[in-house]
């Protein structure tokens, strides 16, 4: 348990990649489209676009609705770094929106309060990254109708949340957002070793990740200025990246996905079975709202005495048990600091910082290694406390 997650890979899944590899397409190919056109159908969206990383796949969507100097991206403190950089990337501005304290996620009263606030001084935002933290959906109804109240657009990062529920449906049918994002990488909760994808219900939105992801180009004879050229031909029309998934990786997903179910439905059951085994320990469990089923990407609990966080994690870490924190606020981090923000900004996403520790949660675990965790941790914090 040196990890605080890990993939689970079978037989299934390396006879898919070996049989990639022996194909006539390494690199993107038949492979990706069909990834993409299994998660668009799982989660019941219209379009995917898959893409090396979640994080470029961010970055894609922030461009794809028109985000660019000038213009401003708020989301979550709580969160990986990338929820924010994307939209810098852009040349955009970007600032946060604290959490609720109970989910972890962006709190939508916080949020109205400030777009009233924003709106006073006509510095509303033009993207929100809702972040699905630890794999519980955001408030989307709630964000969703602020959205359309005050005209701005909404990604969902839901790097940790492929295969959760939001009102009994998938996260990612874009039911109250532009574009969903998932990531693949290995400690989420399915892989593809590296790797992104945007999903979306709106046709141009789909046609400009698919452009962006690619330099910017395309062969297709009805895009094309020059139509008398040869099969060789293509066109830049945009300033685009090399973000490009291969069917590698492409025929890993797909494969991982036919266990997608399979691993939620586990995960949940550890993370039921954490909340049992540590009711009577001082620290907070995570809370879950009726209307969601999170796919538990990570198990977050908060000590009741955060000044013995550091010792806790010590001690177990010397154990060999991966515990971890998720996540620096990103508003604090030096970059950040550098463009104005600081400590006290976003007190609430502080205090969780402050007290949280993710505890080890992958689809291979045993009940008797979550024991292990529970004995360790639970010594672990008798012993700071008895320190402090």
């Amino acid at each position: 348990m040196h990890s605080y997650s890990r993939q689970s890979i079978n037989q299934a899944d390396i006879e898919a990649v070996i049989e990639a590899l022996q194909s006539e397409y390494i690199t993107q190919g038949p492979r990706v489209l069909e990834f993409e056109r299994t998660i668009a159908s799982k989660v019941g969206a219209e379009y995917a676009v898959a893409a090396n990383s979640a994080t470029s796949s961010l970055h894609l969507a922030c461009l794809a609705l028109g985000l660019s100097a000038g213009k401003r991206l708020w989301t979550s403190p709580n969160t990986f770094v990338a929820s924010a950089n994307c939209g810098l990337y852009c040349g955009a501005e970007v600032d946060f929106v604290d959490i609720n304290p109970a989910t972890y996620n962006l709190c939508p009263i916080k949020l109205e309060e400030k777009l009233i606030a924003a709106e006073q001084t006509n510095q509303l935002p033009d993207v929100l990254v809702a972040v699905h933290m630890c794999g519980q959906s955001c408030d989307m109804a709630a964000i969703g109708r602020l959205a359309k109240q005050y005209n701005f657009r909404v990604i969902e990062d839901a790097s940790h949340a492929i295969g959760g529920k939001y009102h009994d449906e998938y996260v990612g049918n874009c039911r109250h957002s532009d574009i969903t994002v998932f990531s693949f990488h290995p400690v989420k909760i399915v892989t593809t070793a590296e790797g992104g994808m945007a999903v979306t219900n709106d046709a141009e939105l789909a046609k400009a990740m698919e452009s962006l992801r690619s330099h910017g180009i395309t062969r297709d004879p009805s895009e094309l200025k020059d139509v008398n050229q040869g099969a060789w031909y293509y066109e830049q029309h945009a300033l685009g990246f090399n973000y490009r998934m291969t069917d590698l990786q492409a025929a890993l997903g797909v494969s991982q996905l036919t266990r997608l179910d399979e691993f939620v439905e586990r995960r949940n059951q550890l993370a039921q079975r954490y909340n049992e085994k540590l009711a009577s320990l001082p620290l907070i469990t995570p809370t879950l709202l009726g209307n969601c089923k999170s796919a538990w990407h990570l198990y977050v609990i908060q000590l009741a005495e955060p000044s013995c966080r550091r010792r806790v994690f010590d001690t177990m870490r010397e154990q060999g048990i991966g515990v971890h924190v998720h996540y620096i606020p990103v508003h604090t981090q030096p970059y950040y600091q550098a463009l104005g923000f600081d400590w006290g900004q976003f007190p609430v996403a502080e205090d969780y910082y402050h007290a949280a520790l993710s505890l080890p949660l992958f689809f291979d675990m045993t009940e008797d290694e979550q024991d292990q965790v529970v004995a360790a941790l639970s010594d672990a914090i008798s012993s700071a406390l008895n320190i402090s």
